[in-house]
């Protein structure tokens, strides 16, 4: 008897779903991508229990006929792609005609829709159709699905709680609310609304419906092109990073997508502006010729494959971190109070919307910042006039009064100092009078001898000393004094655990930050009003006087207003 079998259609399908349905929300993901691909401007899902009771999607697209919503649940059947050359001009988000024939196979599916003046009605339970009738004459489409992996159990028990369950569902639709700020998405769960946009077709206020006021009044707009790829969006000012990379908002011809690279070149972008560990938020569309992308590495169609990448990361990273530098500005010690303000405002309109809109997307009607580019900001003149805790110095001019954190500002001014050292060719040396020999493992020797030639580019005299032992001879002038030898560890120690994928650039500059917090003014130490002033003037030359290297401000503004205003001086 033969041992091979051609698999039945609905055991197929069961087996499919293994890679569509994995969770409550790859279901709402299908069912709503299919309505964005039907061309629907409202999209309703309402969930029970986070989605494991039940997951309702409703549509006002373009619906289906009877024939279509009976065959729509057949295994590859699809209305995207006809012949094998449309694969590589994809514009859809499905196409693979696998999603509801996988989902009804796990579950049981109540569909109604319509495409004119007659609806229909299909129910469907483990794959098989058991009742097709007239339904109501509502153009658009309705999804309900239930009884998720109830005749596969094994898969059943993979389900997640309900909390966890549901905030993949909310982080799913925030996503894909930003990628498709036309469409007014609405997301209920028991009942309750989580989720609701306006579907206006304006970015940043579909940022304000998702983040809130806090994040959509500190995004920047960035716009860039070449050839191949078009970019725009918004990227958040320093001031609001996050902890994780779930920010990473990127839109490729309105599809959301992961991709590694992109991401490394935003957060690279990022740099010099934040600390380690936080991540910006970001909402950045790509626009490119479907030619250029494969989306079809993966049935999630989340992870794609780009040409030219390099172009276009390149581009990307050109265009954040310019956009950040032309809007550096000093922060404004009243801007939350001020935020504060205006949400109470808004809360006494009726017409609440249109009162966020004007408030969140016009942000001259709130107040008339004056904001201090970097040129400007080298033309101040700031007179110190006493310290507060040994920390932070009291500055003051005719415009206001200026906090600044010293071992921030001191930091600042030593790591663009070390960076124009490391350009320099000639590099001025200094001997040891007692050579720092360092012993090693075998394994972090071999690594460190790879490495050390860029150190003795920058002036460091190395020898090896033994067996696994390096011995520091000479260092340049501007290490530490008094601290050589703790600092010779420390660039031992970043050598050995930068190996992987070394780059002399980003070695260098992690290299310059060490430094500069090490050579830097410390907190609560005292210093006199000669210090504080040339400080103050060594700051102002900075290339980025705002920020030390790790991104915390270093300095902080209160204009004339904002003091009189704290002191009942002025009433508006």
């Amino acid at each position: 008897m033969s041992k091979i079998r051609v698999m039945s259609e609905n055991l197929a399908n069961k087996i499919a779903a293994g890679e569509v349905v994995e969770k409550c929300a790859s279901i709402v993901k299908e069912l709503v991508e299919n309505a964005i691909d039907a061309n629907a401007l409202n999209i309703k899902v309402n969930l029970i229990d986070g989605g494991l009771t039940s997951i309702g999607v409703i549509d006002d697209g373009i619906g289906m006929d009877k024939e279509d919503a009976v065959m729509s649940f057949s295994r590859h059947a699809t209305s995207k792609i006809y012949k094998d050359d449309d694969l590589y001009f994809i514009e859809t988000l499905g196409f693979r005609g696998e999603a509801l024939a996988s989902i009804a196979s796990v579950s049981e599916v109540d569909l109604e829709t319509c495409s004119s003046d007659l609806g229909t009605r299909v129910h469907i339970k483990g794959g098989n159709i058991d009742l097709v009738e007239p339904a109501s004459a509502r153009v658009g489409t309705s999804f309900t699905v239930t009884n998720l992996f109830y005749n596969t159990p094994a898969r059943l028990k993979y389900l997640k709680s309900e909390s966890t369950e549901l905030n993949n569902c909310i982080q799913f639709i925030e996503k894909l609310s930003l990628s498709r700020p036309d469409i007014a998405f609405t997301l209920t769960n028991n009942g309750k609304v989580i989720i609701k946009t306006s579907g206006k077709d304006n970015l940043l206020k579909t940022i304000h419906e998702i983040y809130g006021y806090e994040v959509s009044s500190n995004m920047l707009k960035i716009s860039a092109n070449n050839d191949d790829f078009v970019i725009s969006g918004y990227i958040c000012k320093p001031g609001v990073l996050k902890k994780n990379r779930y920010h990473f908002n990127t839109i490729l011809n309105k599809r959301v997508v992961r991709n590694n690279e992109i991401n490394k070149a935003i957060n690279d972008a990022y740099y010099t502006y934040k600390h380690e560990g936080f991540y910006p938020i970001v909402v950045i569309n790509i626009e490119t010729d479907p030619t250029l992308v494969d989306v079809n590495i993966h049935p999630t169609k989340q992870d794609v494959k780009l040409s030219k990448i390099n172009e276009l990361c390149k581009m990307l990273y050109d265009e954040i971190k310019n956009t950040l530098y032309d809007n550096l500005l000093i922060p404004d010690a009243l801007s939350n109070t001020i935020k504060e303000e205006v949400k109470i405002e808004v809360k006494k309109e009726e017409k609440r919307e249109e009162k966020v809109e004007q408030i969140s997307f016009d942000l001259s009607n709130v107040r008339k910042e004056k904001k201090e580019r970097n040129q400007e900001f080298k033309a101040l003149k700031m007179y110190p006039i006493g310290q507060v805790h040994g920390t932070y110095i009291v500055a003051e001019n005719e415009e206001g009064m200026f906090l600044i954190d010293q071992h921030a500002a001191h930091e600042r001014i030593n790591y663009e100092m070390l960076k124009e050292k490391f350009k320099e060719e000639k590099t001025m040396v200094t001997n040891m009078l007692i050579p720092l020999s360092i012993e090693l493992t075998a394994s972090d020797y071999n690594i460190f001898m790879d490495s050390k030639s860029v150190l003795e580019e920058l002036g460091f005299i190395i020898e090896e000393f033994g067996i696994n032992t390096v011995v520091f001879k000479g260092h340049p002038t501007w290490l530490t004094k008094n601290y050589e030898d703790d600092n010779l560890k420390t660039i031992v120690d970043l050598v050995i655990t930068n190996h992987k994928n070394f780059n002399k650039d980003r070695f260098l500059d992690h290299l310059a930050k060490m430094m500069s917090c090490k050579m830097s003014i410390k907190a609560n130490e005292h210093l006199s009003l000669e210090k504080m002033e040339k400080l103050l003037d060594d700051l102002v030359k900075c290339d980025n006087p705002y920020n030390c290297c790790h991104g915390r401000p270093s300095i902080i503004k209160f204009n004339n207003y904002e003091l009189e205003k704290m002191f009942k001086r002025v009433i508006n």
